[in-house]
């Protein structure tokens, strides 16, 4: 009996000194990964939050780019790390795509929720000195020179290889008209849109900002129900006669089983920080919306939106 009390004691000190460490949490660094390279939408999301909750929660959050694999490799980091809190990461809606194509066995089940970061839709992009000044011009050349045109901006089978099949499919068009090129993330495919090496782009307008207000980049539509605010001259898809609409979502997450004490830490910290004029000021520098959504109603819109994709990708064909 006396063997048993001890015990007991011994299991609950234990636990009321885990409670007091993560009532202190952070006490050191942080490490937040990012599935996709560095200069895209998502690592320009995570290194901005990643400031600003360094500031808030007095210790260094360090942004490190993990690609390969179409997001596996990244994604995989975030999912296999200790669930201790010190390892957070960028789980964007290739978590939702990833699993259905064969290429990982990751679900967003098995990740703890922190935060929304943001939703970012699709847009249509050509190089300023493109042939291809409307929507039109380009599917009227994809119609008659199929499988001619390539484009690139994400992994295969990545969000914005759907946002592009989608739209061809809503043009009548098979959903490979237009080849796909896999890259490691916007900035990639962006870079190889001004060089030429592909004609189009399917990546969030938002990402393409910088070459497109340089004049390097036209857009020529958004997948969105009402045009962006930061870019009013360019059309909605609806608007030109397809209706087919395509949204991203980036989030903060960490591993399976995270301490609720240190998922309350960041949530509440994230939560102050999107509600701050710094947060919005970087979001509209870059032309993003501002979007948000606490760790439970993130947990609920990600399983929804894997099933709503894996519906998408089966009738596209691309999901095993």
């Amino acid at each position: 009996m006396k063997h048993l009390i001890r015990k007991t004691l011994a299991v609950g000190m234990t636990a009321v000194i885990a409670a007091a460490a993560f009532a202190q949490y952070p006490n050191r660094p942080v490490t937040v990964i990012v599935p996709w390279g560095a200069g895209g939408g998502t690592d320009y999301h995570a290194r901005t939050m990643a400031a600003m909750l360094e500031k808030e929660l007095k210790q260094p959050f360090t942004v490190v780019n993990r690609t390969g694999g179409s997001g596996v490799v990244g994604h995989s980091a975030i999912a296999e790390a200790a669930p201790d809190g010190y390892t957070i990461g960028t789980v964007t809606v290739e978590i939702n795509m990833m699993h259905w194509m064969g290429l990982t066995k990751l679900t967003p089940r098995d990740y703890t929720p922190i935060g929304l970061l943001n939703f970012v839709p699709a847009g249509v992009e050509v190089a300023a000195d493109s042939k291809y000044k409307t929507l039109k011009d380009l599917l009227d050349d994809a119609k008659a020179n199929p499988g001619k045109l390539k484009a690139s901006g994400t992994g295969q089978g990545g969000i914005w290889h759907l946002a592009l099949a989608g739209m061809l499919m809503k043009a009548g068009m098979k959903p490979d008209q237009i080849g796909w090129i896999p890259s490691d993330g916007a900035a990639s495919g962006l870079k190889e849109l001004v060089a030429g090496s592909i004609q189009v782009s399917t990546v969030a307008p938002a990402e393409a900002s910088t070459l497109i207000k340089s004049g390097k980049v036209r857009l020529l539509a958004a997948m969105t129900p009402q045009r962006i605010p930061a870019f009013p001259d360019a059309p909605t898809l609806k608007e030109q006669g397809l209706d087919w609409e395509l949204q991203s979502f980036l989030s903060l997450m960490g591993p399976k089983g995270m301490p609720k004490e240190a998922v309350d830490k960041l949530e509440a910290a994230m939560k102050k920080i999107q509600a701050s004029p710094e947060w919005k000021a970087a979001l509209d520098a870059r032309g993003f919306g501002l979007n948000t959504m606490g760790a439970a109603d993130l947990g609920k819109f990600a399983d929804k939106s894997d099933a709503d994709l894996g519906a998408v990708m089966k009738a596209i064909g691309i999901a095993k």
